[in-house]
């Protein structure tokens, strides 16, 4: 099946660690024929994966911007217009949970990254692109939320409410920009062996795989497999909805 994906041009912020979910995304839509911008706070990370797009054959540049700072975020967009042109596909893919242990012994401080990495600078970024997504007519967001949206988690509760907000505002901005030919949707995947757990399979990340019925952690390529198709023309009459990538996990949630 022909994805329609040739010469789009995609944003995919957190594409700097190499073994996390940006990365894959953005070598996938690279062999579905897209051009990738690469964002991190890592810029070497980011280079490293603009260098592996660039092998396959498709244009990439790396561009380093904290996703939580609107001014930032408006530079690099300005940027990527005018290296590419167009801003076809946006995937909000930057997160972490800085906020961790018994929800009584949370620092507010750490509630406040984790709500304004994962939800407000998905807002950020989806608010830089859309004005050149509404003048063609023409775009599709995609934002990473996860399971603990869905089913929570314990000692991430700050992380699992700024995830639920990502599925309220992809709900809400679908429903907004319906008539304006810009699709959005968000994924919510299950554990994964990635930065997020420190790339490590602990006895306790055992355990959360375990509970998966598939029983296998969800992989970068599992989550970048669902991107490609939300960012392709095969999906034109899929907006608003959040895909669960779990193995199985929330089939009741």
């Amino acid at each position: 099946m022909d994805l329609g994906l040739k010469d789009k041009v995609a944003l995919v912020t957190g594409a700097g660690s190499q073994i996390g979910f940006g990365k894959a995304i953005a070598l996938t839509l690279a062999r579905e024929g897209c051009d990738v911008i690469c964002n991190d706070i890592d810029i070497e990370g980011a280079e490293q994966t603009a260098a592996e797009v660039r092998a396959l054959g498709r244009r990439a540049i790396a561009i380093k911007a904290d996703v939580t700072k609107s001014a930032e975020v408006n530079d690099m967009v300005k940027k990527a217009l005018e290296e590419f042109g167009k801003i076809d596909i946006l995937v909000n893919n930057a997160g972490h949970a800085f906020a961790r242990g018994p929800f009584v012994e949370q620092k507010e401080e750490d509630w406040d990254k984790d709500i304004n990495l994962n939800l407000k600078g998905a807002m950020i970024c989806a608010k830089a692109v859309l004005p050149n997504m509404l003048e063609r007519k023409s775009g599709k967001i995609i934002n990473i939320s996860s399971g603990a949206a869905k089913r929570g988690g314990p000692f991430v509760e700050a992380y699992g409410a700024a995830k639920s907000g990502v599925g309220g505002f992809t709900k809400s901005l679908a429903l907004a920009i319906a008539t304006q030919g810009i699709n959005v949707n968000c994924i919510a995947p299950a554990i994964a062996i990635t930065n997020f757990v420190g790339g490590k399979l602990t006895p306790g990340v055992q355990r959360m795989i375990d509970e998966i019925p598939q029983k296998r952690a969800t992989t970068p390529q599992d989550v970048a497999n669902m991107v490609a198709f939300l960012a392709s023309d095969v999906s034109a009459h899929v907006t608003g909805q959040m895909f669960s990538v779990d193995g199985g996990s929330t089939t009741t949630t």
